[in-house]
């Protein structure tokens, strides 16, 4: 039985792992960290954990001794300070913030701001997303989680890029739920505002979308252009991304269809689908790719829970192939579907 910690356990990806994991039958959550709630048992805080959790939160993930796994659930600029000494204590890591997806120092201080502390381990790590990097993961002792946004983007446009069918400029219209902007509390997530209402955020600057043209390009080996313009439903939970590219030549909705077909037609959590829907894959890992021929373009969607295959869920995900184990294990459950 492996032992899992996450650092930051009160955000929504670490309570997503908490409620995943606490059910995974070949690891032990044995760790959370809460500087707030250290010493608090994690189920009088996480109360949906009642039944099935009984450690209390720690300050430090190294009071936790004996780990195998960690996974950093934290904002970005945390976890490069606690990787180095997780990966020099040969504990294997997942980080879901954003030090470790962009392999470039100076294009992460570009899109974050500020300098990348741990050059060293930037390179070493492995991005996430295994129906496109399975082999890479398997082993990897540092692992960067995909963004939600980054995710079902990529899972709808890596296929046709790789296939040379369409030109490399991408239109990425994507609209999430207000999960996705974490717990910490803002005007623009207040119901008032953002309730019966559809607001675009951060277009043209959104920090996915360096992350869609580094993936796309490590898939296809083909460098793509990404034009992302993020919007905010009043959900909570899931993502449609409308991905808009000019075809080469023209082709036909079976054409693009067989594409998808050939690259997912065997993956457990990816699926084409008529009509790709929210509702369809909240609760679970599983995700929705679709497409349609219009004219001269071809729209393709990737739709998925952003907390669970757009985060958390896929770490887990990632965890597994860390790990030796069935990849599909401790995520065998279908979307909510109402």
């Amino acid at each position: 039985m492996d032992k899992v910690g996450i650092i930051g356990g009160t955000g929504y990806t670490g309570s997503e792992l908490s409620r995943i994991l606490c059910t995974h039958p070949e690891v032990e959550l044995a760790a959370l960290t809460s500087r707030q709630n250290a010493g608090k048992k994690v189920s009088d805080v996480q109360t949906f954990l009642k039944g099935y959790s009984d450690i209390r939160f720690t300050e430090k993930i190294s009071d936790t001794k004996g780990l195998d796994i960690v996974f950093v659930a934290t904002p970005h600029g945390v976890a490069m300070e606690e990787v180095p000494q997780l990966i020099e204590s040969g504990i294997k890591v997942i980080d879901l913030s954003g030090d470790y997806r962009l392999h470039n120092t100076s294009d992460y201080s570009k899109w974050y701001g500020h300098e990348h502390t741990d050059p060293k381990n930037l390179k070493k790590a492995v991005y996430g997303l295994p129906e496109l990097f399975r082999d890479k993961i398997k082993g990897a002792d540092l692992v960067a989680n995909p963004g939600c946004y980054a995710t079902s983007i990529t899972l709808a446009c890596a296929p046709l890029i790789k296939a040379g069918v369409v030109e490399n400029d991408i239109i990425a219209d994507a609209k999430s739920g207000t999960s996705g902007a974490g717990m910490v509390p803002s005007p623009r997530l207040h119901h008032p505002f953002c309730g019966e209402s559809i607001i675009p955020y951060s277009v043209g600057t959104h920090r996915h979308t360096p992350e869609v043209e580094m993936a796309i390009e490590k898939f296809s080996k083909t460098g793509v252009n990404v034009t992302m313009v993020p919007q905010l439903l009043p959900i909570v939970r899931g993502i449609l991304s409308s991905c808009y590219m000019n075809l080469k030549k023209d082709m036909t909705d079976g054409e693009i269809e067989k594409i998808f077909v050939k690259q997912y037609g065997k993956e457990p959590f990816v699926h084409y689908v008529k009509e790709p829907s929210i509702r369809a894959v909240v609760g679970s890992n599983h995700a929705h790719v679709s497409s349609n021929v219009i004219g001269g373009k071809v729209v393709a969607f990737g739709v998925l829970d952003n907390l669970v295959k757009g985060a958390s869920g896929q770490a887990v995900q990632c965890m597994n192939l860390m790990l030796g184990k069935k990849e599909t294990i401790g995520l065998e459950a279908p979307g909510l579907g109402v």
